[in-house]
C-alpha cells in the first residue's frame, strides 16, 4: 500500500467541519422538538379526535411513511417554489425533516397512547379533571414514558439521516465533507474524521436522552 496519509489537510479545514457538525446538531435538535410536537398532536387526534381530524392525521401519517424521505425533501425544496413558497436549503431541510419525523413519531406515540387503560381516563373524568389535564397527565405523560426508548431510537435515525439533506446543498456535516473531498481528494482522512464526529454527536445525544429520562420520568416513578 503506497497511500500516504495526510490528516494535516483535514485538520486545516477542521473549522469548516465543525460548522457543518453544528448545523447537523441544530437541525436534529429542532427536528426532534417540532417533530415530536406534531407526533403527539397526531397521535391524540388519531386516538381520540373527531372523525375528520382522525382522517386528516391518518392521511398525513400514511403519506409520509409510504414515500422516500429524499422525495419529500425534493418536494419541499424544488416543488414548493412553484406555489410561491421559497425556502433556503437549510430551512427546506428542517421542514422536510420535521414533517418526516412527525409522521413516524405519531405512530410511536399512538402505540403508547393506546396502551393507556380506558378505566384510567374514566377515573380522571370522575375526579373532575379537565380534558386538557386528562390528556396531559393521564394520556401523554405515561404514553411518552412507555415509548421513550423507541422515540429516542427514532431521533437517532433522524440525526444520522440528516446527511441526506446534503443532496440540496444544506451546509450540514456530510455536505461540508463532500465539498472538502472534491477540493482535496483526501477521501480516507476526511470521511474517517467525519465518521468519528458522527459517533461523538450520537453519543452526546444519547447522554442527553438519558438525562431527560432521569429528570422527566424516572424520578416521578
Amino acid at each position: 500500500m503506497n497511500y500516504t496519509f495526510q490528516f494535516g489537510t483535514v485538520i486545516d479545514h477542521f473549522p469548516d467541519l465543525l460548522a457543518g457538525a453544528a448545523l447537523t446538531i441544530r437541525l436534529s435538535a429542532l427536528t426532534m422538538v417540532f417533530g415530536l410536537a406534531i407526533g403527539m398532536a397526531c397521535a391524540v387526534a388519531k386516538a381520540y379526535g373527531p372523525r375528520p381530524l382522525r382522517w386528516l392525521a391518518t392521511s398525513y401519517i400514511e403519506l409520509i411513511r409510504n414515500t422516500p424521505f429524499l422525495i419529500q425533501l425534493y418536494f419541499v425544496f424544488f416543488a414548493l417554489p412553484h406555489l410561491g413558497v421559497r425556502l433556503s436549503p437549510n430551512n427546506s431541510a428542517l421542514l422536510a425533516m420535521v414533517i418526516n419525523l412527525g409522521a413516524y413519531s405519531a405512530e410511536i406515540v399512538r402505540a403508547g397512547v393506546e396502551s393507556i387503560p380506558h378505566g384510567q381516563i374514566e377515573a380522571g373524568r370522575a375526579l373532575g379533571l379537565r380534558p386538557i389535564q386528562i390528556v396531559r397527565f393521564l394520556i401523554l405523560f405515561p404514553a411518552l414514558k412507555a415509548v421513550y426508548p423507541a422515540l429516542t431510537s427514532q431521533f437517532i435515525l433522524v440525526l444520522l439521516g440528516s446527511s441526506i439533506v446534503s443532496a440540496i446543498a444544506a451546509d450540514e456535516l456530510t455536505a461540508v465533507a463532500n465539498t472538502l473531498n472534491s477540493q482535496t481528494f483526501r477521501s480516507f482522512e476526511i470521511y474517517t474524521i467525519v465518521t468519528l464526529m458522527y459517533v461523538v454527536i450520537v453519543f452526546g445525544f444519547r447522554a442527553i436522552f438519558t438525562s431527560i429520562y432521569a429528570f422527566a420520568f424516572a424520578r416521578r416513578g
